[in-house]
């Protein structure tokens, strides 16, 4: 079963510092924290403060090919977790074909983003997500997750680089 989720927020592992998208169903009781790369989470943070670049960046680019083809991104899944990495499908439609394109969570994330797609999860990720420890050794996982849920916007602040 697919649960849409939006974005709680875009924050840094305080242990490894490397960047967390954290995703919310609707009601606020599913978390899913998945670690990104630097450059894949400030693609993420331009768009979630709407901050305009003077030249497209890479999500931007692939946004306007998309429509120059007339095409739609119909919607971006994270569709399966293998040994700790997640596995996403953006979902399109050009010219009346559908369109699955393999790609990194991060990557359809930020894509979704700019084109106001919605983001969903196969629940099987969500509760497979919980029993693997992503982080190094020496973090205690379910300390971090207590701590994600707890969390609230105004505490986040703004991811900075």
């Amino acid at each position: 079963m697919l649960i849409e989720m939006t974005i709680k927020g875009l924050m840094v592992d305080p242990v490894t510092n490397m960047p967390i998208v954290v995703l919310k169903d609707k009601d606020g009781e599913r978390l899913l924290p998945i670690w990104v790369g630097v450059f894949e989470a400030n693609a993420i943070a331009l768009q979630i403060e709407n901050v305009a670049t003077p030249r497209p960046m890479t999500h931007d680019l692939l946004r306007n090919v998309i429509v120059d083809l007339d095409g739609v991104v119909d919607r971006v899944v994270v569709s399966h977790l293998k040994e700790s990495t997640f596995f996403a499908t953006i979902h399109l439609t050009v010219k009346e074909e559908h369109l699955a394109v393999d790609a990194r969570p991060s990557d359809a994330i930020a894509l979704a983003l700019r084109t106001r797609a919605p983001i969903l999860v196969e629940e099987s990720v969500i509760d497979n997500a919980k029993a693997v420890d992503f982080a190094p050794e020496s973090l205690d996982s379910e300390r971090l997750g207590q701590w994600l849920a707890s969390l609230d916007p105004e505490e986040m602040g703004k991811y900075k680089m």
